[in-house]
């Protein structure tokens, strides 16, 4: 009689993988939501668990369900609620930091930048040049020079040796060279200085070109004497008035 060959146990099949349970292998029931029972393969335990399947082994440990009339919480909440304890502890001291108001800080307007600073001024050239109207004729040149020369550190110089000295020959007369320039000549018997007054030079006009003692030293050209100091030490035009000598 031939013996008929049966199985000694029940067909078991995963309720996650559908694949049947092997004799031998290990399979663990688990709770699925909604309180049914869920046989899991041992490769299929970590899927069960992230499914919200419960060991059924380790249930005794799990906190009480909620009540099934209580909403599901969404899975913000649910972070909310597991907040830890000190997250809390932060957001009631940043509660205290509210002013009295009641704004919040986060709704305070933001600080605005710092203005920029204003473009700064372009510097004018430290010696700017030939910025002067250049008179025409002789005469206003010789004028213009004078007015110059006398508002110069050298009138007073001038003036300073007409003390000692006396009054001196002096002449002005337009640089034939140079058609915004004046030579004006001072000199004594013992002592002479010629100076260059540039019409067109609104910095520095006055510069001393030469001195010497002797009046023969100095070109016939330049001695038209045409002017002479007033009683403060200026030069003047006009003819000469000389104390200490006579011209040559």
């Amino acid at each position: 009689m031939k013996k008929e060959l049966r199985p000694i146990h029940d067909a078991v099949s995963c309720d996650v993988c559908g694949r049947t349970i092997l004799k031998g292998e290990r399979a663990e029931w688990y709770l699925a939501p909604g309180g049914h029972r869920r046989q899991v393969c041992d490769l299929c335990a970590v899927r069960a668990q992230h499914s919200g399947w419960i060991r059924e082994s380790a249930a005794g440990d799990m906190p009480a369900r909620v009540p099934r009339n209580e909403p599901r919480r969404g899975v913000l909440g649910r972070l909310r609620k597991r907040r830890p304890e000190h997250a809390e502890d932060e957001s009631r001291l940043g509660e205290q930091s509210v002013p009295e108001n009641g704004d919040r800080l986060s709704s305070l307007p933001a600080e605005e930048p710092a203005p920029a600073p204003p473009p700064r001024a372009r510097s004018r050239p430290q010696v700017p040049r030939h910025v002067r109207a250049v008179p025409t004729t002789a005469e206003v040149k010789v004028e213009r020079a004078l007015e110059l020369f006398n508002g110069s550190g050298h009138q007073r110089t001038v003036a300073g040796l007409a003390r000692t000295l006396g009054s001196p020959w002096v002449s002005a007369l337009p640089d034939p060279n140079q058609s915004s320039a004046v030579s004006v000549l001072v000199a004594w018997e013992l002592s002479w200085y010629r100076y260059r007054v540039d019409l067109g030079d609104e910095a520095d006009p006055v510069m001393m070109l030469d001195k010497g003692e002797e009046l023969d030293q100095i070109d016939e050209s330049l001695r038209a004497w045409n002017a002479g100091l007033d009683s403060e030490g200026r030069v003047v035009a006009g003819p000469a008035k000389n104390d200490g000598g006579s011209e040559e």
